[in-house]
């Protein structure tokens, strides 16, 4: 196969339907060879624990404006981002308090109106038939006048007490003073 003429008569023999018919004598159910099969991978383990990476000082500046420029720019994005979080917490707030608002105004309205019912002129009527009430006698009303009488609203001790022997005479005497 030293030749041209070599070359090419191996190749014919070898290649196209010839090779197909003598694989198919050999073993019919033989697969193919899939593309790739004669490649192998494999890992070899490397020890770097003995490498010891040198210091760079531009890279030590490098970190530092890196850190400055996304500290920046935290402090850029909090101070978009929190007015409006803050407005919004307050809208809801505020919508919170409309309808609490609201839910008094009408616990208001019902006690009012509860109220209203509970002091009903014929309510006060037949609860005070119900207790055996009667209306005031003639001598029992006391009708006071718009003036200023020190003697009603007195709230003064007595400047001599005087005892009078006996329990009805002494509860007399303290009713005068």
């Amino acid at each position: 196969m030293a030749t041209w003429s070599g070359f090419f008569k191996g190749n014919a023999m070898t290649s196209g339907s010839g090779r197909d018919a003598v694989r198919a004598q050999m073993d019919p159910y033989r697969l193919r060879s899939l593309p790739n099969d004669d490649i192998y991978f494999w890992a070899k383990r490397i020890d770097n624990s003995r490498v010891v990476g040198q210091a760079d000082p531009a890279a030590r500046g490098e970190m530092a404006s890196a850190v400055a420029a996304a500290a920046l720019l935290l402090v850029l994005a909090v101070s978009i981002i929190m007015p409006k979080a803050a407005w919004m917490l307050e809208g809801y707030k505020l919508e919170a308090l409309k309808v609490e608002r609201q839910t008094l105004l009408d616990q208001k309205r019902e006690l009012e109106v509860r109220e209203a019912s509970l002091l009903s002129p014929e309510r006060l009527g037949e609860l005070a038939k119900a207790n055996n009430l009667t209306s005031p006698g003639v001598d029992q009303i006391v009708h006071l006048d718009g003036q200023n009488d020190a003697a009603l609203a007195a709230n003064r001790t007595p400047a001599t007490s005087t005892v009078v022997s006996g329990s009805t005479d002494a509860a007399a005497a303290a009713r005068n003073h």
